[in-house]
């Protein structure tokens, strides 16, 4: 009795240590939450350090602080917004002396994101105030931004190299016919290239043609923006023989970049840090190459939306759309409605913008979020629609409740068209022996039978569904945007448009971003745009998990400039990029063949972003194997 005793009281004396180590945990991270809350006042003179780790985002996905804590790490993701306010609040405050831009971790963004960056950042530079970006190796995304600095620095070991958009699409018709999978595919549209992973082995002539004219298209917009900031960069010739000018500098990208006019100095973080501090001075006791400095974040938090005035509701629709509920970063049918739904009830908003950046994704969520957006009107608000980066399939599907419509000459958008994939294994299960037999009532007994096989009828009617949705589609545009069903099927069947020739097409009003968009509400409800602010419609993190993503994060203060990791050089970031670009493909795959639902999504437009991928992403054949059980 004396031993169980005995280890009762251990086992008790570890509960109580373990409870007091919790608590002291939870104080400690609360008080250091509540104290590290800036203001204004609390903001000390230096350089605003613009730290952009990650991906641009409309709406950052909600990361698991507690996956974190296991050691899984996700690609950062930088709220597009608040990046363009810091710039634009910094333009104008005296306690900024000069901005720097820390490109050495980032991953990229869609390019009507990375150009609302880069003006933010011109309009800093025409303020007079010194812009100096700084990264190892710079691709087409961090130097559209960083051309407009006034001092662009790259490491010796690294360089700017630029390929420009477009690359591999994987297809899976091989793999599919060896496995033995029948993939039956629903859908309308000639342009619609979603699905031809699974019905060829490689791109239509369709496909390819507005591949091409988008691609152009961008491209196009990206050498003007660059050549505008940097007129005296000799970028041409990086664009169109590249080997001979890295091979007449013997292989030094970083001399060939002084020499061609892309950049104005070369150095490491230790050289930037100290150039930085002959201008906004050193802090006292720390190491050299470290400049006073402030944080974005502080800086956001410090400086944050006004809420002066009357409201004007700004509903997010951003990433995949979705059935049910989803967390932010993705549109779930039944989260975006509500937070609508809500808002409407709670909130005295006078008029709503609907901000849209997403490729498309469940049609049946996409009308459920159109018929949120028609009670704002039926209440009598006036509803403005801001394409971002995406406003693609059913992101234009959501798209069509506006009064009007802004998009950015690089929107992707259009991709009116709408499809559904449906596997089935009967020639997988014969191939190892497995056979399926049974009695059927009807022509639609057990099915759609993805084990035994999907009989022409069913065929026939999913076709049908398919295509009515198409009309349905088509005329939700029509009457929207005041054009014959006619027209739009002709600028429809799935292809996707740039917003410069969106607009031509009339599939946009006028040209603009979020801001336009809030002013253009306020004067159709009647309002001074000066006068109005914009609330956005959002569900916060609760207070928990704000403790714990305190208690994990991996903010080093920017003080400590010369203490930060040494970015990728150009071999690295090359090959990075590659193997999440695959990634990426490989879980588009995966998501469109688990899709339940009639789908409006824009395959293509996935591949026009940031080529990050993510760890929970599975393989088709992974998929294939377990829908098999092998």
């Amino acid at each position: 009795m004396k031993l169980v005793r005995g280890a009762w009281k251990i086992l008790v004396g570890i509960k109580d240590f373990l409870v007091l180590a919790f608590m002291l945990l939870f104080f400690a991270g609360l008080f250091a939450l509540l104290s590290h809350r800036p203001n204004r006042a609390a903001i000390r003179e230096g350089a605003l350090v613009v730290a952009l780790d990650g991906t641009l985002s409309e709406q950052p996905e909600q990361t698991d602080p507690l996956a974190q804590l296991g050691g899984s790490r996700a690609a950062r993701q930088q709220r597009l917004r608040d990046v363009v306010r810091a710039l634009d609040t910094a333009r104008t405050d005296t306690r900024v002396k000069a901005v720097v831009l820390d490109l050495d971790r980032f991953l990229g963004g869609y390019p009507s994101a990375v150009r609302e960056v880069a003006e933010a950042t011109g309009r800093v530079r025409a303020s007079g105030k010194p812009v100096l970006a700084y990264a190892t190796a710079y691709t087409d995304d961090s130097y559209a931004i960083a051309a407009n600095a006034s001092e662009v620095w790259v490491n010796p070991q690294g360089g700017a190299m630029f390929a420009g958009p477009g690359g591999t699409q994987l297809y899976y018709k091989g793999l599919i016919d060896k496995l033995g999978v029948t993939t039956h595919v629903y859908k309308v549209g000639k342009f619609k290239s979603a699905v031809e992973p699974y019905m060829r082995s490689d791109m239509s002539p369709e496909a390819r043609e507005a591949n091409e004219a988008l691609n152009g298209a961008l491209f196009a917009q990206w050498r003007e923006a660059v050549a505008k900031a940097r007129p005296k960069a000799r970028i041409a010739d990086y664009l169109t023989k590249p080997d001979e000018v890295i091979a007449a500098a013997h292989g030094d990208i970083a001399a060939s970049n002084l020499a061609y006019g892309l950049v104005d100095k070369t150095g490491g973080r230790l050289e930037f840090g100290r150039r930085v501090a002959e201008i906004v001075g050193a802090p006292t006791g720390r190491p050299a190459g470290n400049f006073k400095s402030i944080r974005m974040a502080d800086w956001v938090a410090a400086n944050p939306v006004p809420k002066t005035g009357d409201a004007i509701g700004v509903l997010t629709v951003a990433g995949e759309i979705v059935d049910g509920k989803a967390g932010p970063g993705s549109a779930g049918g039944d989260t975006v409605s509500a937070l609508l739904l809500k808002g409407l009830a709670e909130k005295n908003l006078k008029a709503l913008v609907v901000r849209v950046d997403s490729p498309g994704g469940s049609a049946m969520a996409s009308e459920q979020i159109r018929q949120a957006i028609l009670q704002a009107k039926a209440q009598g608000l006036p509803v403005v629609v801001s394409m971002g980066s995406l406003a693609a399939s059913g992101g234009y599907w959501v798209s069509t409740a506006g009064d009007a419509i802004f998009a950015q000459p690089d929107t992707i958008t259009g991709s009116i068209g709408i499809f559904g994939v449906l596997p089935s294994f009967e020639n997988s299960l014969a191939k190892i022996g497995v056979t399926t037999d049974g009695v059927r009532s009807t022509p639609l007994s057990g099915q759609p039978d993805v084990m035994g096989g999907i009989n022409p009828v069913t065929d026939r009617i999913l076709q049908s569904v398919i295509e009515n949705g198409y009309s349905r589609f088509v005329n939700l545009v029509a009457q929207s945007r005041k054009l014959t069903p006619q027209r739009v099927d002709e600028i429809g069947q799935g292809r996707v448009w740039v917003g410069g020739i969106a607009h031509q097409l009339k599939l946009v009003d006028r040209f603009g971003g979020l801001d336009d968009a809030v002013a253009e509400a306020a004067r159709r409800a009647k309002l001074d745009p000066a006068k109005v602010h914009p609330l956005f419609l959002e569900r916060e993190p609760s207070p928990w998990m704000q403790f714990l993503a305190s208690l994990t994060s991996d903010d080093q203060p920017e003080d400590d400039w010369a203490d930060q990791p040494a970015g990728e050089d150009v071999y690295t970031r090359i090959a990075g990029e590659r193997r999440a670009l695959v990634a990426q493909a490989l879980g588009d795959a995966r998501r469109l063949a688990l899709g339940g639902s009639v789908q409006a999504r824009c395959l293509e437009c996935m591949g026009m972003g940031p080529a990050v991928g993510r760890t929970e992403d599975k393989t088709l054949l992974e998929y294939v194997m377990r829908r098999i059980g092998l």
